[in-house]
Order: structure tokens, then C-alpha cells, then sequence
């Protein structure tokens, strides 16, 4: 028996990982959604098994085309706060007006729940989509995984410096990251999206380290041990990022990356869940030093950019 999962914003890069998985299990047919289809690759365009609509995210008749005969709905949809909620919202009615079953929520990141509306800018979307689908008669699905692992190592986060060689830190050291790689979320987006049992939180975590720990793996694998830079209490990253966000709101890149060090670390966000009990055993942990076995010292820093490069 088929099964057809609607995927909107499919031109993104985690979309692009889903799809794979996805399409590794032959009785799956993928409905997309996006502006522009012609950045999609060729192997997701030609695929027969994948149809495209193509809309904006307020286009409640392209919306309604895409979501008719899908019995879960991926959202993939990665921008302002404006798209993150009002196209949700619109997304959201289109699969409940179509009969859509499930909806797994644009998410992907910590323990957002945990969190008052305003603490971390860029989740306030997800708490409002939580309570809209809370609302609705379509079964929300939310996934938490952590902080990306592909971005930890990304320039823009602040963390590895690759000229430098070092790793930088606020707090103590000991605090943990809870981390997941794209590839890895991926597969167990697909596992959640074929599990019809599935609504509500689902918690899934690659690995769980300090920054020290994280050093020790490091010299493990490349054989050579990175500087710790601290770069200041976790006090004096609450001030300094909200000192940023004052002096220029609308810049959002200038300090997002401090907002999500610190709710990643300070503890408040932690997804709480055992590694070895998971809902889907087939779908193995990539640990930070599996992360690290597959790509050399060079392609940490960029290994972000080349997600869903290889669909």
C-alpha cells in the first residue's frame, strides 16, 4: 500500500535530505511544494515518484492542491518570523480543509516548549504554530533534535575557528550541547513521517557532549588537539546578547548566533531523552565523532553549506 507525504518548502536543504530518505522506501510518493522547482536537482525532479506544485506560501488554492490526498504534511520552510507563523498558519488550514492527518511542524531544534515567548527570537514562531495546531483538527507533530551539528562547526555560529584552531566557549566547559547532524534528523523526520502512531513531541539526539569532551574527541580523531578559548561567563553572554539585539534589532545575524549558544548550553532547552531507547531503532545515532570520521579537519567549517548537496 502507497503512501504520499507532502513536503513544503522542498528546495530547502533538509527538505532535499528527507526526500532521499524518503525515497529509499519504495511504496512513497512525495508531493512537493515551492516558489521555484528549477532549484530543485534533477534526480528529485525526474523522479516519477515525486510531484511538484508550485505556489507561494500564501496561495491557499496552490496550498490545497498540494496537500489534497497527503496523509502527513512535512513542513520545511526556513525564514522570517512572518513566514515561520502567518505560512504555517495558511499551510496548516489548507491540510485541514484537505483532510490531512498529520503535520509535522517546522521545528527541528531544542526543546522549544521549555521556552517563554521572547526568551529565543527565532522559536517564538514555533510556539505559536504549536498552539494554532493545538486548535485545529489536523494531529501537530513537532520533532526536536538539538542543535544542528553541520551548523556547530559553521563560521557564522562562533564556535570553530579553523585558522585559529580552536574552540570557543562561554561558561565553565562542562555545559553539554545536545547535537544532530542534518543527515541524521532526516532519517528520523522520514521514520516519524511513515509512523502514523506518531503526533506530539518526538525527541531524537545524535549525541550529548561538553565543549571539553568535545575536545578530547576532536584530538582522537585528527590527532591533534584544538585550543579552548573562554570567552566569558554565561552571564556575560545573556548581556552581551541582549546588549546586541538593543543596539540593532533588525539585525538579526549579529546576535542570533549568542541567543542559541546560550539556550542551546544553559540547560533550559535540554530534550531530556535516553540515547539508548529509541522509538526507532534502525535509525542509528551519528555521534560528534562519527560527524568528525566523515569529514576531514577542512570540511567542518563548511560542511553546513554542502547539506542536501548530494540528492
Amino acid at each position: 500500500m502507497s503512501t504520499i507525504v507532502g513536503i513544503a518548502g522542498i528546495t530547502g536543504k533538509f527538505a532535499r535530505c528527507i526526500v532521499g530518505e524518503l525515497l529509499k522506501q519504495q511504496h512513497v510518493f512525495i508531493r512537493g511544494f515551492c516558489r521555484d522547482p528549477a532549484k530543485l536537482p534533477d534526480s528529485i525532479k525526474t523522479s516519477p515518484r515525486v510531484h511538484i506544485t508550485q505556489g507561494g506560501s500564501d496561495d491557499m488554492k496552490a496550498l490545497r492542491s498540494f496537500a489534497r490526498s497527503c496523509s502527513v504534511v512535512i513542513c520545511c520552510y526556513l525564514g522570517d518570523n512572518k513566514l515561520m507563523t502567518d505560512g504555517q498558519k495558511i499551510l496548516i488550514d489548507a491540510c485541514e480543509l484537505e483532510g490531512v492527518q498529520r503535520y509535522i511542524a517546522s521545528d527541528y531544534t531544542v526543546d522549544f516548549t521549555k521556552l517563554q515567548y521572547g526568551q529565543l527570537p527565532s522559536k517564538d514562531p514555533m510556539i505559536l504554530v504549536k498552539e494554532y495546531l493545538e486548535s485545529k483538527d489536523v494531529a501537530g507533530v513537532h520533532v526536536l533534535i538539538g542543535a544542528f551539528m553541520d551548523t556547530f562547526w559553521y563560521h557564522w555560529f562562533g564556535i570553530w575557528d579553523p585558522a585559529q584552531y580552536t574552540l570557543s566557549y562561554w561558561g565553565t566547559g562542562t555545559e553539554v550541547w545536545e547535537s544532530t547532524s542534518y543527515a541524521n534528523a532526516a532519517e528520523f523526520v522520514s521514520a516519524v513521517a511513515l509512523d502514523e502512531t506518531a503526533v506530539g513531541l518526538q525527541k531524537f539526539l545524535g549525541d550529548r557532549k561538553s565543549i571539553v569532551e568535545i575536545a578530547d574527541t576532536f584530538e582522537s580523531v585528527y590527532g591533534k588537539r584544538p585550543g579552548l578559548n573562554r570567552l566569558g561567563s554565561s552571564e556575560d553572554l545573556y548581556k552581551l546578547m541582549h546588549q546586541k539585539m538593543a543596539e540593532d534589532p533588525a539585525n538579526v545575524l549579529s546576535y542570533l548566533n549568542l541567543f542559541y549558544q546560550y539556550y542551546c548550553t544553559n540547560g533550559q532547552t535540554y530534550l531530556d531523552i535516553d540515547m539508548e531507547n529509541q522509538r526507532y531503532p534502525h535509525v542509528k545515532r551519528v555521534t560528534f565523532e562519527d560527524f568528525m570520521r566523515s569529514h576531514s579537519v577542512d570540511e567542518l567549517s563548511t560542511a553546513m553549506e554542502k547539506v542536501g548537496m548530494g540528492i
